[in-house]
C-alpha cells in the first residue's frame, strides 16, 4: 500500500442494477491500495446490484445518489462496464450532468468496456482516443471519437486526462493508468 491517492475521494459511478462486479472491485481495491477513498454513487439510494456476466453476484451500499454528489469534492471518476449499467446511466439526467462535469473541471475519468456509453451521452468523446467493448466502436466514433482496439488508451488531448480500457482481461492496465491519471491531478 502506497499513498499516491493520499486521502483523495474518487467517484464510482454506476446504476444501481446492471455494472459488471470486477469492473468496480478491481479499481475499488486499486484506489483503496494507492491510500484513496473510492465513494459509489448512483441514481438511487440504497444498494447496487452487481453481475458476473449475466448472474447476480454481490451488492455494494451507496454512498450518495448522483443528485446529491458534488462533483468538485472528487479527485477523479471511474465509469465501470457492464452493458446495462452505462445503458441506465445514459438515460438519468443527473449522472450524464455529473459525467460532463468532470470534463469541464479537467478532472481525470476512468471509463472501461461498455462506460463510454455513458461518455457519448455526456457529448465529451469528440476528439479524443479510446477504446472499448468492441460492440461499441461504431457509437463512439459516430460521437466524434478516435476509437483504437488496444488493452489502455490515456488520452491526454482534451481539458482532462480521459483513460479507457475494453474488457476485464485489461484491469491491470486500466488500474495502473487511473491510479497514474489521478495521482498527477493532486497537489504535491
Amino acid at each position: 500500500m502506497t499513498d499516491r491517492l493520499a486521502g483523495a475521494e474518487i467517484a464510482f459511478l454506476m446504476a444501481n442494477e446492471g455494472v459488471e462486479q470486477v469492473e468496480l472491485t478491481d479499481p475499488w481495491e486499486a484506489v483503496l491500495a494507492e491510500g484513496g477513498r473510492p465513494i459509489l454513487v448512483a441514481p438511487e439510494p440504497g444498494e447496487v446490484q452487481a453481475f458476473n456476466h449475466r448472474d447476480r453476484a454481490d451488492t455494494f451500499d451507496v454512498d450518495v445518489t448522483v443528485a446529491d454528489a458534488d462533483p468538485a469534492r472528487f479527485a477523479g471518476l471511474v465509469l465501470p462496464g457492464g452493458v446495462v449499467n452505462p445503458d441506465r446511466l445514459r438515460m438519468n439526467d443527473d449522472a450524464v450532468k455529473f459525467t460532463r462535469a468532470f470534463f469541464d473541471a479537467g478532472t481525470p475519468v476512468a471509463a472501461i468496456c461498455h462506460a463510454p456509453w455513458t461518455l457519448v451521452e455526456a457529448d465529451v468523446v469528440r476528439d479524443r482516443h479510446v477504446t472499448s467493448w468492441p460492440s461499441l466502436r461504431t457509437d463512439l466514433v459516430n460521437a466524434g471519437a478516435h476509437w483504437d482496439d488496444n488493452e489502455v488508451i490515456v488520452d491526454t488531448g482534451g481539458p482532462n486526462v480521459l483513460v479507457t480500457s475494453r474488457k476485464p482481461g485489461d484491469l491491470p492496465a486500466f488500474d495502473r493508468e487511473m491510479i497514474g491519471a489521478f495521482a498527477a491531478r493532486l497537489p504535491g
